[in-house]
């Protein structure tokens, strides 16, 4: 097994009240504060593959959020800010670079607003804050679509509604790389086959939603750490918006635009997303 292989290994840390499943890789050792990488919702770490030799120097840790991966289920209230404080505290980490897809956007967010001092800069993208704002026909169809087939529990339908934010309005899945578009289609299938439970009658139970941190689009003012705000150049208008927004109300705040991708530029673009970042973090200093 080489080295880059070993640091691919889930590890596992046992706390109070949760597991949380993790990768561990890069440099250890380095000075410079980790990267940690935040999953979006419905998928799970695997999704971060392409930047796990992308940053030379670094280390680069990957949890699963609850209800994702190998990560345990929410057994009552729970903030997913907090959740990635006390995976840091459990690995005597103090500080880090927060970048984050979608829901995992909004928690870097968070970071940045909720605990300042944990963060040395963040990469917010596919999203604004924690509370995105969506008034673009596409979106809230999408979105009421895919409340409508969890509810229902039809799995396939579930799938493919989240398959529409890999292609964006404006493609169709056939326009998208087959390994991306499999890629999420397997760690959604795996989310739901691993953390949906059932009621007697055998209808799905929603699971416990994570607590909100409020009022973020007005505390943005706030924060200091240099912001990175991306977002797939074929990605919804209300996603692009809610970006663009972020970066223009922090005080240190840029936009990039990444082409040839929608939701996920990370996997669709990794070149052009890890180019972004790096730039970010040279000239930001994070």
């Amino acid at each position: 097994m080489s080295p880059m292989e070993h640091h691919r290994v889930e590890h596992h840390l046992d706390l109070t009240d949760q597991r949380i499943a993790y990768v561990d890789a890069g440099e250890r050792s380095s000075s410079a504060p980790p990267l940690v990488l935040l999953h979006g919702g419905a998928v799970d770490k695997r999704m971060w593959h392409p930047q796990l030799e992308a940053f030379p120097g670094r280390r680069i840790l990957v949890p699963d959020a609850r209800g994702h991966g190998g990560s345990s289920d929410a057994e009552g209230p729970y903030r997913l800010v907090d959740d990635v404080c006390a995976f840091l505290d459990a690995l005597g980490i103090e500080q880090v670079v927060a970048i984050g897809i979608s829901m995992g956007g909004g928690t870097a967010c968070d970071l940045a607003l909720e605990h300042p001092d944990r963060v040395a800069g963040i990469v917010v993208s596919g999203t604004g804050t924690s509370e995105p704002q969506f008034s673009d026909p596409w979106a809230v169809q999408a979105f009421a679509d895919w409340r409508a087939a969890e509810q229902g529990g039809d799995l396939q339908a579930w799938i493919d509604v989240l398959q529409r934010f890999t292609a964006g309005p404006r493609r169709t899945l056939d326009q998208v790389a087959p390994d991306v578009v499999e890629l999420i289609g397997t760690m959604a299938r795996d989310t739901v086959m691993n953390h949906l439970r059932l009621a007697e009658d055998g209808t799905p139970l929603p699971p416990h939603p994570p607590t909100p941190v409020g009022r973020t689009w007005e505390r943005l003012p706030t924060v200091e750490t240099p912001v990175l705000a991306v977002c797939g150049a074929l990605d919804g208008e209300d996603h692009r918006r809610n970006a663009r927004r972020l970066a223009g109300a922090v005080p240190d705040g840029r936009f990039v635009e990444v082409p040839g991708a929608a939701h996920y530029p990370n996997l669709e673009n990794p070149g052009a997303f890890d180019h972004a970042v790096r730039a970010f973090l040279s000239s930001s200093g994070s």
